[in-house]
């Protein structure tokens, strides 16, 4: 019997008509183990991953070596996106026994939870050698194996709690925040890659909250570094391989350093934050190339991810038609049958498509080097060849929409939506947290994933509320609508009463959730923010707008563990550095009153995202004239800072505050840039 089949996830589906005797994550599982006097296989993985795939159809898929595994084990799979607690728990001891991690992991544990054997992919042979080697242990050297799986246990709840312990005493003599952000700044420039850009050595992942941080740390400090490794990065980036010159957006890492041959799988939370930092780049410097990415990665996200409730998909996987990339690749023919000869060998010029190739059996990942003096022909190009790529079979789509990551997304969007003069990216980021309202949330709560407008199993992790809070934020800067700021209010009231260590950190998971073998609570960014430095940017953003000294002292409070994290490990400290730029900046506080109709108002609201300094947060409403109170349409009742802010001889106007002191109101962009300083 497979139970996978009730599963909201699309990754437990994927495995729902395998042989293996599946059982999902639970109680109920464990309890199986007990009863048949079996170890436990946990194998976890996700939609996207390559490696995945390949183990399911060698080993799961096969009915002679799923009959081993009923035989000897109680199977359970886990969704890594649906469950990242699970996941980061037993990654912890897969590294630990290990030395390293990745998917699919594959362990065994003892039906109380406890790990004693971890892995990755294991080819079908050996896969079928260890299950037994497993079971005959358990059966013949029961007490060696229980040790084992105790100490185990025992040393990653020791080493978790160490983790959840570190604040800034680690530094000898602590650092105030600017030496910290100045000490990131030449970690980061002794791991630069000055050729290629982006950090160490191959594979290469996106810098998502490492950017933020050197883009937000330039805009306070005028710092050449800061600006010259974010800049090098995000053009590197964007001309190779890992970014789809045709259809836009980004592959999850590049396998060598200079980002010429992705790893094809396109994930929601990198598009989301690299659609941000391209804006914040654009802000900066004017770059076309940067406002082109930005723009075109949220199309990307519009075009492929959307679902039909409004939210976006989790991610697309790396194969189709049972080949990694070959969507995405192209030949010299391939190129002169969709357009002729001339465009053909200019489009193999243009793109870097070899006879040779730069990927496997002579075909081409697209790079884009240099820009081609002819752009109308380009365009004319990308779009046949766009148009010609839809005829091919697709890669799979994992449809469950992560709470996180649509909060990434929403906020992504709507800051491009008024950056760019772009409403359908606004009303697309109104849609995503209308889902996350009605489906979502309940009262105070989140839930972590739905699929189809039904909420899954599994509850909100701290990440969940964080980065929806800010999602929901960003978004009410962007339309004024109050409603975003009071359910963002309620997530934050829950990070605050449930996810509290009792010393200013945070726990990943709710105090009433679900216990593991430790309850983990990892500091350290990895392919997205860590829980408490996203907390720390929500809390931040919710204090200033509402002048809460409870908030922005939670915020500070959650960056106690940047220290020892920033000056020793710089690129997983980004987000924590990028929040502790806007602490040292204010941050600002600018609320724009008007009637929403006229389009002097958006011209200063857009003007103030555009000039905002680190961490600036906003608030919109109509005001009034004669400067009488934005009134409670505007959400003056619910946003203070909205109070007393009206209208300056009836133009729309701008307030520029830091800790509710205002600077003298502007009601021209130029004045407000003047203002704003740049």
């Amino acid at each position: 019997m497979n139970r996978l089949k009730a599963a909201t996830s699309p990754y437990l589906l994927q495995h729902a008509g395998n042989p293996v005797d599946w059982w999902p994550w639970g109680e109920e599982a464990f309890a199986e183990a007990r009863r048949r006097d079996v170890p436990v296989l946990l194998s976890v993985g996700y939609a996207a991953c390559h490696w995945c795939h390949v183990m399911a159809h060698e080993s799961f898929e096969d009915p002679a070596t799923a009959a081993v595994v009923n035989e000897n084990v109680v199977a359970v799979k886990v969704d890594r996106e649906e469950r990242p607690d699970v996941d980061a728990v037993y990654m912890a001891a897969t590294q630990a026994m290990t030395g390293q991690g990745g998917w699919p992991m594959t362990v065994f544990m003892t039906p109380d939870g406890e790990p004693f054997y971890c892995g990755t992919y294991f080819p079908r042979a050996q896969f079928l050698r260890l299950v037994t080697a497993v079971a005959r242990a358990w059966q013949q050297d029961r007490g060696q194996v229980s040790d084992q799986a105790e100490r185990i246990a025992a040393a990653l709840a020791e080493n978790a709690s160490a983790l959840s312990g570190l604040d800034d005493g680690a530094v000898p003599g602590g650092l105030a925040l600017q030496e910290v952000t100045a000490a990131a700044v030449t970690g980061l420039e002794a791991g630069f890659d000055r050729t290629a850009g982006g950090f160490g050595r191959a594979p290469k992942f996106p810098p998502s909250m490492v950017l933020e941080f050197l883009l937000r740390h330039y805009s306070r400090t005028g710092s050449a570094a800061a600006l010259s490794m974010a800049e090098r990065t995000c053009e590197a980036m964007s001309r190779g391989g890992m970014y789809d010159q045709l259809g836009g957006g980004f592959a999850r890492y590049s396998v060598d350093a200079a980002w010429v041959v992705p790893h094809f799988e396109k994930m929601l939370y990198d598009n989301a934050l690299l659609a941000r930092c391209y804006a914040y780049l654009w802000r900066i410097t004017g770059s076309a190339q940067a406002r082109r990415v930005a723009e075109e990665t949220c199309d990307f996200m519009l075009r492929e991810l959307r679902t039909p409730e409004g939210g976006l998909a989790a991610s697309l996987d790396a194969d189709s038609d049972g080949a990694e990339g070959a969507f995405y690749v192209w030949t010299p023919a391939q190129l002169r049958e969709v357009l002729g000869e001339e465009d053909g060998a200019f489009a193999a010029e243009v793109f870097g498509v070899t006879g040779r190739g730069t990927f496997e059996h002579g075909t081409s990942v697209l790079q884009r080097r240099a820009e081609p003096g002819d752009h109308e022909r380009l365009d004319r190009i990308r779009g046949a060849l766009l148009a010609a790529r839809d005829g091919r079979p697709r890669p799979a789509r994992d449809d469950k929409v992560v709470a996180a990551w649509n909060g990434m997304a929403i906020a992504a969007l709507a800051e491009a939506g008024l950056l760019f003069d772009r409403p359908d990216l606004i009303a697309a980021a109104t849609d995503a947290a209308g889902l996350l309202v009605s489906v979502h949330v309940s009262g105070t709560r989140i839930c972590r994933t739905s699929r189809d407008g039904v909420a899954g199993p599994s509850a909100g992790l701290l990440e969940d509320y964080a980065c929806v809070a800010s999602g929901l934020l960003a978004l009410y800067g962007v339309t004024g609508d109050a409603r975003w700021v009071a359910v963002a209010g309620g997530l934050l009231d829950t990070v605050l009463s449930v996810f509290g260590d009792g010393s200013g950190g945070f726990y990943d998971t709710a105090e009433d959730g679900e216990r593991l073998i430790f309850r983990p609570a990892d500091p350290a960014d990895n392919a997205t923010p860590s829980g408490a430095f996203a907390a720390a940017d929500a809390l931040l953003s919710y204090g200033a707008l509402f002048g809460s000294a409870r908030h922005t002292d939670a915020a500070a409070a959650a960056l106690r563990v940047l220290p020892p994290i920033a000056v020793r490990y710089p690129r997983a400290a980004g987000k924590g550095l990028a929040v502790a730029e806007a602490l040292l900046s204010g941050p600002a506080e600018i609320a724009v009153v008007g009637p929403d109709d006229d389009p002097r108002t958006r011209d200063l609201l857009r003007t103030a995202l555009h000039m905002a300094p680190p961490g600036a947060v906003f608030a919109l409403g109509p005001g009034t004239d004669g400067g009488g109170g934005a009134g409670e349409s505007g959400g003056a009742d619910l946003v203070p800072l909205l109070a007393g802010r009206g209208l300056v001889s009836g133009a729309p106007t701008a307030y520029v505050c830091r800790g509710f002191t205002c600077q003298a109101p502007v009601t021209s962009p130029a004045a407000l840039r003047e203002t704003l300083g740049r």
